[in-house]
């Protein structure tokens, strides 16, 4: 029985995908599995922001790769993880965590029900749903093949409250984005592989340009929660090593909030 952290949560020597790992919870994610010795591949739009992460991470004693990722076309997003796939042999971990904002929810005039346009509506349909459910899909069908595996995926505390700060647009793709992973998690069960979620509160990212990491925007998004600040950076990677690790070999469908108190209040 392995009963010490470094064995329960170890990832070491684990073939291990994360896409939006430019900057930001991606980026987090990626050093946290690099940092205990799995071999990522960092997928994002970002070649520039991609290539400066590998270099920070260049000391790390994990096994680092880069493959650009655009969510902007989920089909062929898709068939990159699924190459990647084929490169390595063999998936340990998918993290579904590419994303993008969605306009300012109805605490801001611009935000209200009737302002929502139609463009805006399909961009965050497209992206953060659709996008990421072929992520899954490609993760899917090479760890069914394979008879094990464990599909993380970043869904928001969005899903789960109904905040007048982010948009009805992010809302409703994250609400059903998280309503995907557990249906996922119940087909997928039989095959040995686990589906969870993380499920993000405020973080200063590059979401919405940057905007939590602005003092006002800060602010507000703090007040909500009821520790009174936003989330640091590494405070993601706790769940983050939970998912890709043996530590979580019996859960599946959860949805994890790491949100300094937001879904609970």
């Amino acid at each position: 029985m392995k009963l010490t952290a470094e064995e329960l949560f170890s990832v070491r020597g684990k073939n291990i995908i994360v896409t939006g790992a430019a900057s930001g919870i991606g980026y987090t994610i990626a050093e946290a599995m690099l940092a205990n010795g799995a071999s990522v591949t960092l997928m994002d739009r970002d070649e520039a922001g991609m290539a400066t992460a590998a270099a920070d991470f260049a000391d790390l004693p994990g096994i680092i790769r880069q493959a650009k990722f655009d969510l902007s076309d989920p089909v062929e997003a898709a068939e990159l993880v699924s190459r990647e796939v084929a490169t390595l042999g063999r998936i340990d971990a998918v993290f579904v965590n590419a994303g993008v904002s969605a306009g300012p929810g109805y605490g801001s005039p611009e935000g209200v029900i009737e302002a929502v346009g139609l463009d805006l509506w399909e961009s965050s349909m497209r992206i953060n749903l659709a996008g990421a459910m072929f992520t899954m899909q490609a993760a899917a069908k090479a760890m069914k093949e394979q008879r094990s595996g464990s599909i993380i995926v970043t869904t928001s505390v969005a899903a789960m409250t109904t905040s007048p700060l982010p948009g009805y647009a992010y809302h409703a793709a994250k609400a059903g984005l998280a309503h995907v992973m557990r249906l996922a998690s119940n087909e997928m069960v039989g095959f040995g592989v686990r589906v969870n979620g993380i499920a993000p509160g405020g973080f200063p990212t590059n979401m919405a340009g940057g905007r939590l990491r602005q003092p006002d925007a800060g602010a507000l998004f703090a007040a909500t929660a009821p520790m009174k600040r936003l989330g640091r950076m590494e405070e993601i990677a706790g769940a983050a090593l939970l998912f890709a690790s043996d530590a979580s070999s019996f859960m599946t469908g959860v949805n994890l909030a790491v949100d300094g108190g937001v879904a609970a209040a």
